[in-house]
């Protein structure tokens, strides 16, 4: 494999072409593991003729994604998608399998954040080395991304686009609980907020990854961390039995005890938890606050004019930073996205990292921001005249805030332990005991990382 010594590339440019995007969510998730039950080569470089790049991508936007890839494809290389399951455990499992198999038909591949130092620290990732690594990790490129794309003093990855959480509410429900909404709100307003006026606080509290990132923004929004010292790998410094930690669980007791929990609330994901978000037949009550992700907005513009919310609802649809965990302190909120990697046993690393420039540059970023509300990595494009006309400026602004203020989770190559340590200890959220639980956890999180017990 070349690693220091090879030309600088320039990356084709990506023109989006006109239409609107549907994401294709049904189905997607069974397709995706019947391609991951076969293995598929890049072909004809061995006999001179055109090359295929395999490019694994998460089923989000598929339809924008293709085109991308399409017109990012050149006279050497065309890219073909392939898609990988819903799930981004199952995502990090397929490719994971592939590449400890030294699979090299695995050119390029979409990352969850969480998964780049795992995958770094096996050498499963191409590092972008020289002039290619100031293009793939440019000044342009927001904080919080940059940050989840290097390992190991590298650039191994390189940002697409950017997901953070926001606070969206019914604006009628903050009028009626008395909230001044232009200033930071903490946890404990908005649950006795909607709790004294029949509302609901939406979160996603599933036994899965949603749950973690919930209680590692409120974690680091209190000052403190569920890990440090996460370059030690297994001997990292556990934190997560501290103040901050018990004042999370003290948050998640206070809403799980609250009438402003949501009925599903041990089994809420990013989906369900909008239910009741804004007005419906279905949902006729006072509405809710809820923390939730980026493409929230798109989605509820979407459904008042597909008439699955009454006309007008979306006038009623509020944003604001994320909760803070204690009055008085900056909230820290999630940060996730997708960044492209190049698989190391590729056969083609030089053309699928200038393959992967051009997927990840500042007109597909657009592309995907606009089409289908997944937002860029880079600050120059939130002032593009695209996403200007396609969202408020104000939000776009708390969008870029909220990315470059955002608190990462543990960047280490054991994150799933890590996650599902806490996961097993956390859920469900009705049990959560702010003295027993971080303590609990911290000895449940020791033994795992130390191989003394099973998850």
């Amino acid at each position: 494999m070349e690693t220091t010594s090879r030309r600088v590339m320039r990356s084709p440019r990506f023109r989006p072409r006109p239409g609107p995007s549907r994401l294709r969510r049904a189905g997607l998730a069974v397709a995706a593991l019947m391609i991951g039950s076969s293995v598929l080569t890049a072909c004809g470089s061995d006999g001179g003729g055109k090359v295929t790049l395999n490019w694994y991508i998460n089923p989000d936007a598929q339809e924008t994604v293709d085109k991308i890839a399409k017109n990012c494809s050149t006279d050497d290389y065309s890219i073909a998608v392939q898609l990988l399951p819903n799930n981004a455990t199952e995502q990090r499992t397929q490719l994971a399998r592939r590449l400890a198999a030294k699979d090299s038909s695995t050119d390029l591949m979409n990352l969850d954040p969480i998964f780049v130092p795992e995958f770094a620290s096996a050498g499963w990732l191409e590092p972008f080395v020289d002039d290619l690594s100031s293009q793939a990790l440019g000044e342009d490129v927001l904080a919080g991304a940059a940050a989840t794309a290097t390992w190991d003093g590298q650039v191994v990855v390189v940002p697409q686009w950017s997901n953070t959480q926001v606070l969206w509410y019914r604006k009628s429900l903050a009028e009626a609980a008395g909230l001044d909404m232009s200033k930071p709100v903490t946890w404990k307003q908005i649950i006795d907020g909607a709790a004294d006026n029949g509302g609901k606080v939406g979160v996603q509290g599933n036994k899965y990854e949603g749950y973690v990132v919930w209680i590692n923004s409120m974690i680091m929004g209190a000052g403190g961390n569920i890990v440090t010292d996460t370059e030690a790998g297994r001997d990292a410094k556990i934190e997560i039995d501290s103040d901050a930690g018990r004042d999370a669980a003290t948050i998640i007791k206070q809403l799980a005890d609250s009438k402003a929990a949501q009925a599903d609330l041990s089994v809420s994901n990013e989906g369900t938890s909008l239910a009741g978000l804004l007005e419906s037949k279905a949902n006729p009550g006072p509405g809710s606050f809820n923390v939730n992700w980026t493409f929230v907005y798109k989605n509820q513009v979407d459904a008042e004019a597909n008439g699955d919310l009454v006309k007008g609802a979306t006038k009623d649809l509020g944003w604001a930073r994320w909760p803070a965990t204690v009055e008085g302190e900056e909230s820290r909120p999630p940060i996730g996205g997708i960044q492209v990697g190049v698989g190391a046993y590729s056969k083609h690393t030089e053309m699928a990292q200038e393959a992967a420039l051009c997927v990840t540059n500042s007109d597909a970023q657009e592309a995907l921001a606009v089409e289908a509300g997944l937002f860029p990595s880079r600050g120059s494009v939130y002032e593009s005249k695209a996403l200007t006309d396609a969202f408020p400026e104000d939000l776009l602004a708390l969008f870029r805030e909220s990315i470059d203020a955002a608190g990462p989770r543990p960047q280490s190559p054991y994150y799933s332990q890590i996650s599902s340590a806490v996961q097993s200890v956390w859920h469900p959220p009705s049990s959560v005991e702010p003295d027993k639980t971080p303590e609990e956890s911290a000895k449940f999180l020791s033994d795992v990382l130390a191989g003394k017990r099973l998850l």
